[in-house]
This record gives C-alpha cells, structure tokens and sequence, in this order.
C-alpha cells in the first residue's frame, strides 16, 4: 500500500462480538475479522464472553500496530451487550461497524426437529438470535444519531439449504429475515444491514467442535468437509469470511444494503 493510499477502514470503529475463538490449530472467524479490520486502520471493541481469548486477539492486533481493546460481554446476557456499545462510545464516540459472529450448534445440544429438547432450542436461539438482535437494540441509535453505520452478521448456508438440525437451522434463517429488516428500515439514515452466509469453513468451532462432539480425528472431519466444496475440494478459511466482511464495511460496497452474501466454494449453486 503507498504512503497515500488509504486504509479500507480508517478513522473507523468496529466493534467485533465474538471476536475470540474455540481453542484449536486454525482461525475463527471473529478473530480473522477483527485483525483484518485492524489492519485496514480501523479502531477494533473484542468483544468476547471469553475476556482471555478476546485478550489474545487484542494482543496480535496491538503486536501488528492495531488499536484494540478486549471487552467481556455474553450474548445471552443484554446488559453486558449494552455496556459494551456504551465502552465503544466512552472510548472513541463513535461506532461505525457492527459485526455480529456469536454461534453455536452441536455444542448446544443441537439436533433433529424430533430429537430436540426445549433447553437446547432456546439456548442456541438465545446465542445465535437474541443476542444479534439485543445487541443492534443498542448499537442502531448510535448508528442512526450520526446517520451512518454499517451492521454486518455471520448466518451461514444452513439457513437456505438441507441442514439436518433444527435450531442452527432455524436461527440462522432468521438472522437473513432480521438483516434484510434492518436494511429496509434504518435506510433513511445511511445505515446499511449485510449477512453473510459461510459453507464450510475451517474453523475450530466448526471442525474441531464437530471431531470432539463426534468422537472421530480433526482430519477425517476435515477430508469429509473438503470433499463436500465443489471449488477445489477444499473448505475456506476464516479470512475467506473477514474479507467478505472487510468489504461490506467499507465504502466500495456503499450502495449494498440488505444482501445475503454466500462464501461457500459454490456450494449453494446446487440449489435449486
């Protein structure tokens, strides 16, 4: 980049939720994005019910020349997603990009619509929805007060193909209805809304999770996975997701609003 060239997001302030990560040998996805943005000049919240792992993307941020500051919040838990907007305003008085990126599945006891129990449901429901709608409940006055922002959520190809469990399935089909709502909505103030719908990406969360959950080595999971992407026989990776989303932050995709943006290898071309 020359010396004249600007950063993506610079002068911006993106605050990231779940921008830690499940332990493992790859990158997640809110950790990939939260650096990516750093590095294109923006002021990055970590936010993370895991202060430590938030902690640790801080700290590669920082170690790249970044500004970061880690902040503990659950999505299940409004109050924390409250103050945690509130710090992004106490520290820079702005909020310019939200990037929702909390989920679960198997972890949460995700299954089958006849196999499913009602604690499972609603706490997946309460991760992977709720939480993204509390925490734009108290981002989009910020947003609409400046008359700009941008909101951008990571559902996933689940929400618009065969996925055998119930409740990732059904919150993350919500999550494409609730961008598509805020895009519409929150137009008149310069506020755009993207989602964005990951396939198979090698993740620790969603590799490593699933060799745990199913007693089985993170490679075969892995070769299972690749053979299933039709571009290359091979998953994505979480930077894959953060430029989709480094993109939709910034001003080359200012007339996008309201879209649902696939990173999937192709896989969705089989629809239909």
């Amino acid at each position: 980049m020359s010396e004249n060239q600007m950063m993506r997001l610079e002068n911006k302030v993106a605050m990231v939720v779940g921008a830690g990560q499940t332990p493992g040998p790859t990158m997640g996805n809110g950790r990939a994005t939260a650096v990516l943005f750093a590095r294109e000049g923006a002021k990055v919240l970590a936010v993370d019910r895991d202060l430590e792992s938030a902690n640790e993307t801080v700290e590669i941020i920082s170690n790249e020349g970044g500004t970061a500051y880690a902040f503990e919040a659950d999505v299940t838990d409004e109050v924390t997603l409250e103050r945690a907007v509130a710090d992004c305003m106490t520290r820079w008085n702005r909020l310019d990009v939200l990037h929702n990126n909390v989920g679960i599945s198997v972890t949460g006891g995700d299954a089958p619509v006849t196999e499913i129990t009602v604690e499972a449901f609603d706490l997946i429901m309460a991760v992977n929805l709720r939480g993204v709608v509390m925490t734009c409940k108290h981002a989009l006055p910020v947003m609409r007060a400046q008359e700009s922002g941008v909101i951008l959520t990571i559902s996933s190809i689940a929400a618009i193909e065969n996925y055998p469990w119930v409740s990732y399935k059904a919150s993350k089909s919500a999550l494409v209805a609730f961008t598509k709502q805020l895009a519409i909505q929150n137009a008149e103030y310069g506020i755009r809304a993207n989602v964005i719908l990951p396939g198979l990406i090698d993740t620790p969360m969603a590799v490593d999770n699933r060799a745990k959950a199913w007693d089985r080595s993170r490679d075969d999971v892995v070769a299972e996975r690749n053979a299933r992407v039709p571009l290359r026989n091979k998953m994505g990776d979480a930077w894959d997701v953060a430029h989709a989303g480094l993109f939709l932050a910034s001003e080359e995709a200012s007339f996008i609003t309201g879209v649902a943006l696939p990173v999937d290898g192709g896989m969705t071309c089989r629809i239909g």
